[in-house]
């Protein structure tokens, strides 16, 4: 039975443009239902109520079925597909990547590039402009990681692109944004463009 794809999104956010990546190269067909994060649209009573409770976004819902969490909905498209490797260790090497950019590179290389692209610093609040320098520094620790990694690897898992490389492609190809220099890290833009020659890549919005 096909199921039907709706993803309920913002379009300025990596977490939601990962899973338009991922239905794009797996050619998977993607309705989607666009919020305005920045004026409080994920935060009525009829999306808490109707889409997802905590009234966050991306949430891919499968016909009559919500499922939030950006790599839990990357993982739902491409179970048994080329993304997801068959092999264990692999597999299991593929989701330490994907822990490590939910734990250790979204919420420093997105967040600031939320802040200072969307926000504005001057309208940051005093605790979140005290946490600048620390997320800078947590970020390129990040980034540098991901470098050293890329020096001796095409892809961050195996031989081939996996879903490692599409949920850290959208934050990490933006991170300029967030004040971090990406030209410092070669072996990171030599990768982003391995991820943009992909047949049926889509770029972010």
């Amino acid at each position: 039975m096909t199921e039907n794809y709706t993803l309920h999104e913002d379009p300025r956010s990596g977490n939601c443009y990962k899973i338009k990546l991922t239905a794009a190269l797996l050619g998977l067909p993607l309705e989607t239902k666009q919020y305005n994060i920045l004026k409080g649209e994920t935060r009525t009573p009829d999306f808490m109520a109707n889409v997802n409770p905590s009234g966050r976004i991306p949430v891919l819902q499968i016909d009559d079925k919500f499922l939030p969490e950006s790599n839990a909905a990357c993982w739902y498209l491409a179970e048994k597909s080329a993304l997801i490797p068959d092999d264990r260790f692999a597999r299991a090497e593929m989701l330490r990547w994907m822990f490590f950019e939910q734990y250790s590179h979204e919420p420093n290389v997105a967040t600031l590039r939320f802040w200072m692209q969307f926000v504005g610093e001057a309208n940051l609040s005093d605790q979140q402009r005290l946490q600048i320098m620390a997320k800078r520094t947590a970020g390129a620790e990040a980034l540098s990681l991901m470098d050293s990694h890329l020096a001796a690897h095409k892809w961050m898992t195996g031989d081939a692109v996996s879903l490692a490389d599409i949920v850290l492609y959208p934050y990490t190809h933006v991170a300029d944004a967030g004040g971090f220099q990406l030209a410092d890290y070669r072996h990171i833009c030599s990768w982003i463009e391995r991820v943009e020659a992909l047949p049926d890549f889509i770029a972010m919005d």
